[in-house]
């Protein structure tokens, strides 16, 4: 296996299993911090903005060097974007 499948597997593992049960369901999670941003910055944010601006938070931290987990963590954030952004 190559460190590209790596990363995917365990980022899949975390969005479908243990964060799910920690947070609830994504869509509902994201709604939420969604509805506090809105809130807080006057202005619409989405769901899939909220997994967007978390995937950009986990890319600006790999600036300061390589750590596997922003990896994970970035890739999920993206594909749960996606999700949000097709209303699944």
């Amino acid at each position: 296996m190559n460190t590209r499948t790596d990363i995917l597997q365990e980022s899949d593992a975390l969005i479908n299993g243990d964060r799910e049960k920690q947070y609830g369901s994504p869509q509902e999670s994201f709604e939420c911090i969604a509805t506090m941003w809105t809130a807080y910055l006057g202005h619409m944010v989405s769901a899939s903005d909220v997994c967007h601006m978390m995937a950009l938070l986990k890319i600006g931290r790999l600036r300061n060097g390589a750590h596997r987990d922003s990896n994970v963590d970035a890739v999920g954030y993206m594909a749960l974007g996606a999700e949000m952004s097709e209303g699944k």
